[in-house]
């Protein structure tokens, strides 16, 4: 399956590739147009293949109290923060790339900003575990932008091949629908951890203090994982 997925990528990548220089030679919008909502799901294809913080996402709404529309807000931060980026940086052009960039399609800096983030909000969540207290909204805001700092890198190759076409406008063009299938992904992944969270919450809540060592408990591991998952990459 993640052979297909790469395949199919692989295929719109190439054939966006194309109307990119078509619309590159001729200016014509129409022959851009058409093909943009290969975007959608370029990028929902490309959310579901390894790496997007689906994970941390996953892990976190499960320690969290977000409910859906919350949840759905968080993983719309992730989702614009992660594709904005690559925006961001390829639109600065070469000088932050070769700063920021030590490897093809990676940003090792924004990596380990986005990681150091999200063990803070691990040990604030541990300190929550403890003591049952939280500003949850600022946290929630927080953990969708530090899962998203990492940079997406399709998008990142598809702004940089439209700039050397001398047309930026284009890359902008296919990473803003590119956004709606990463967005629609990571949506998917926010309700379900959301929907398990409660369901689960919901076989307990005849038995108040089982009830509440079990939210505590949550928190706990989620806070573990995220500050050995920030240790890890800060170490490494």
């Amino acid at each position: 399956m993640f052979q297909d997925l790469i395949a199919i990528q692989r295929e719109i990548y190439l054939a966006f590739g194309e109307r990119i220089r078509a619309f590159a030679d001729s200016g014509d919008w129409s022959l851009l147009a058409f093909h943009l909502p290969m975007g959608i799901l370029f990028g929902a294809v490309h959310a579901l293949t390894p790496g997007h913080s689906k994970a941390v996402l996953a892990a976190y709404l499960t320690g969290s109290t977000a409910r859906v529309p919350r949840a759905l807000g968080i993983s719309l931060i992730l989702s614009t923060v992660h594709v904005g980026m690559s925006v961001f940086i390829a639109l600065l052009s070469l000088p932050l790339v070769s700063v920021a960039l030590g490897s093809v399609g990676r940003a090792p800096l924004l990596e380990n900003l986005s990681r150091g983030l999200l063990g803070a909000i691990g040990v604030w969540m541990l300190w929550q575990a403890a003591r049952g207290t939280g500003h949850a909204h600022r946290r929630d805001t927080a953990a969708g932008f530090a899962a998203g700092l990492i940079p997406c890198p399709l998008t990142l190759f598809v702004m940089t091949f439209a700039i050397s076409r001398g047309v930026p406008e284009a890359g902008v063009a296919f990473a803003v629908v590119m956004l709606g299938g990463v967005a629609f992904v990571l949506a998917a992944v926010a309700v379900a951890a959301v929907i398990f969270r409660q369901s689960l919450l919901q076989l307990l809540a005849s038995r108040p203090s089982l009830l509440d060592r079990t939210t505590r408990s949550i928190q706990l591991v989620v806070g573990i994982i995220l500050v050995v998952v920030a240790a890890n990459t800060l170490v490494g």
